[in-house]
């Protein structure tokens, strides 16, 4: 394990936007880019990072109007556009054949890429996230619609700020939970906290959004052509057990692995199983 590796902050403009993403350092090893959720941040991935960077290229973004990456003034929080990113970031590092790994809304940005480059990826980790129900929606939908709903712009203090991260994830790691606070918030020159993204553009974006057809999800699933390990929270509001089952018997590619004690935030609440089934799954498929 790197113990003393060093990241560096790093900038890239895709689709008129700048981009921040951290880059770990071992430019000849083979890259992995790693893809948070839709409150998520590059940090986010940090523990696993400092686990792989001898052995690989780890690059880990914050998407648009997250974290130090610039916020759309057109609110254009969606698949394609996250996608479109991603094209464009590939394309400029000039990387191929990498491995992509993704949190939630991040493992449905994975997914979309690889329908469309099934070429450039060797390798996938998802991590609870599937095909929408072909009838309804998960829990988790209505859950992080009320969460966002709640959350209020700014805190008075950080202890307040830190109360609201605890009770939205109450199994969360408290080393996830300072990397939370450190990376997500930040203080304002009146001394109030507020969120270092785009909380009301992603909240409006995500309200007008067309549920996915479920369809057409599991088709793009059918096809992921690499060797793809999902990993599900034992208490996941998001990726059933059953969904996660029915992505193995429909891809003979995808691999499904149950974390417990976690729950749809899996590296935040259990990041040592976590840890460890990604370098099983990366061991084998090298």
């Amino acid at each position: 394990m790197a113990t003393q590796a060093k990241v560096n902050d790093r900038f890239v403009t895709v689709n008129g936007l700048r981009i921040h993403y951290l880059d770990w350092g071992n430019e000849q090893a083979q890259a992995i880019i790693m893809l948070h959720g839709l409150r998520g941040i590059a940090h986010e991935w940090d523990g696993l990072s400092r686990e792989l960077c001898d052995t690989y290229h780890v690059l880990a973004l914050d998407q648009r109007g997250r974290g130090e990456s610039d916020w759309d003034p057109e609110a254009n929080y969606n698949t394609d556009a996250y996608v479109s990113d991603l094209e464009q970031f590939v394309d400029q590092l000039g990387l191929d054949r990498f491995i992509l790994m993704g949190h939630s809304m991040g493992g449905s940005n994975t997914v979309a890429y690889i329908s469309r480059h099934p070429e450039k990826v060797a390798a996938a980790v998802i991590e609870d996230s599937g095909p929408r129900p072909a009838t309804g929606e998960t829990a988790s939908g209505p859950r992080i619609a009320q969460e966002m709903e709640n959350t209020p712009m700014e805190f008075a203090s950080w202890t307040d700020a830190e109360a609201l991260q605890r009770s939205q994830r109450p199994l969360m790691s408290d080393e996830a939970l300072k990397l939370r606070l450190e990376y997500t918030m930040k203080e304002l020159p009146n001394g109030r906290i507020a969120w270092r993204y785009d909380i009301q553009g992603i909240k409006n974006a995500r309200g007008g959004s067309t549920p996915p057809d479920s369809e057409q999800q599991w088709s793009v699933i059918r096809a992921i052509p690499c060797p793809t390990l999902v990993l599900r929270g034992g208490v996941s509001d998001a990726l059933s057990g059953e969904t996660a089952e029915q992505m193995a018997r429909a891809n003979p590619n995808i691999r499904w692995v149950e974390v417990p004690n976690a729950t749809h935030y899996v590296k935040d609440d259990n990041p040592e199983v976590y840890r460890r089934e990604v370098l099983k799954f990366l061991a084998e498929i090298r």
